[in-house]
């Protein structure tokens, strides 16, 4: 594998200023990541990374602008009727960090298990690159860096920034997630579905409670939230197109206290995901209905809470295509691979609701490691972040010179 800073493949559209960048600024975005892993701020809370990263661009002589609320921040490069947006979402998760390493994480249970501080600092020193490039009138275009708060928490920030003008004039949009899976060095691509819907849905029962003797003289309501959880989602999948990959998983389920005693109220909590745009706007009602077919012959009383959360992240084929093309000129085609489907959710999906755009998979896997995000203990090869700001990069000057937006 070649070195982290050595030459691109032939055909650089940035004739080698690009390595030059990077192997004078690869030891400050460890610092910069480092220093966002040590200062996690949870969702909602993203004022002092908001405030770093506008402090970072500005001292590069561009002009940041802060959304209202502080905790997002929006900022353009260069010039151009249009705009190909790269967004970063910035926000920690209240996890514990145990890892022993100097850039611990300094509060108290939030922590950046999912690679955040990595997406931050990539756009940020994409930005960082592209003003320098626009400095010497060698962007061909506009570049707009998007750094959003809150994708972990519901409702999330991409509606947020898309409020305060993230896509005003935007062709298109592109982002990178971390994935310790994929080795570092590696980009992962996929054209159309990449992550599900996710969608909460709560089902609160009651009925008439009474002793377990007696079953007959009650509304057996354990019975009946065991119906919810096994038929449901059995009833649910012979309903639908098994190519549109629906999954309804309850994951909290509670009722009563006693063995000899039917209690009157019970709660199951799951999800839905789904990686079909169509579906997820039909899903809903489909679920609602089944509930209460299933709940009516058990003589339960049914409340039924369902929350839409984000919708797929669905690529578009133009943009990914794109994305791909510069990836490889970045890196080389055999560090471009394949990116398996998720059923995780990604807010992400907010913006293609709205332009074309594409999301790829950053490598940031260690070797002798098999860690998942979301884990306290995850943590990054930090020679990612150099490839993540190559590919960004590369991207950026690609989408902005492309006739296809």
């Amino acid at each position: 594998m070649p070195a982290p800073f050595g030459p691109v493949a032939d055909g650089d559209p940035l004739p080698g200023r690009l390595d030059a960048w990077l192997a004078a600024h690869a030891e400050e975005l460890v610092r910069i990541r480092r220093h966002f892993h040590m200062h996690p701020e949870l969702s909602g809370e993203e004022h002092g990374t908001a405030a770093y990263v506008a402090e970072r661009l500005s001292a590069a002589g561009l002009t940041p602008r802060l959304i209202p609320g502080g905790n997002g921040v929006l900022c353009d490069i260069g010039e151009g009727d249009r705009a190909i947006a790269l967004r970063g979402d910035m926000d920690a998760l209240p996890i514990v960090d145990p890892k022993d390493v100097p850039y611990r994480s300094t509060v108290d249970g939030a922590c950046h298990a999912c690679g955040h501080d990595v997406h931050t600092t990539v756009i940020l020193g994409t930005g960082l690159m592209l003003a320098d490039l626009a400095a010497r009138g060698e962007l061909p275009g506009r570049v707009r860096l998007v750094f959003q708060p809150s994708e972990e928490k519901f409702p999330s920030g991409a509606p947020v920034m898309m409020r305060a003008g993230a896509l005003d004039d935007v062709a298109a949009i592109y982002a990178l997630h971390c994935d310790p899976r994929l080795p570092a060095g590696m980009i992962g691509m996929r054209s159309g579905p990449l992550t599900a819907a996710s969608d909460m849905l709560e089902v609160r029962l009651s009925g008439r409670g009474g002793h377990t003797s007696r079953p007959h003289l009650t509304t057996d309501l354990v019975h009946a939230l065991s119906r919810v959880v096994v038929d449901v989602p059995a009833l649910l999948n012979r309903r639908l197109d098994p190519r549109i990959g629906v999954a309804l998983v309850f994951g909290a389920i509670q009722a009563g206290q006693a063995a000899n005693a039917i209690p009157q109220e019970g709660v199951v909590r799951g999800t839905v995901r789904m990686l079909d745009r169509n579906a997820w706007k039909t899903v809903p009602g489909m679920v609602e209905q089944l509930i209460r077919d299933v709940v009516a012959a058990t003589g339960a009383t049914a409340e039924i809470e369902y929350t839409q959360g984000v919708p797929p992240v669905v690529n578009d084929r133009v943009a990914t295509a794109i994305f791909a093309g510069a990836a490889a000129a970045a890196l080389g085609e055999d560090r471009v691979t394949e990116s398996p489907i998720s059923m995780g959710g990604e807010d992400f999906a907010w913006y293609l609701e709205q332009v074309p755009g594409a999301m790829a998979r950053l490598g940031v896997g260690r070797a002798g490691q098999a860690l998942d995000l979301h884990q306290g203990d995850f943590d990054v090869d930090e020679s990612a972040i150099a490839t993540g700001v190559r590919v960004m990069t590369h991207t950026a000057m690609a989408a902005v010179s492309s006739a296809a937006f």
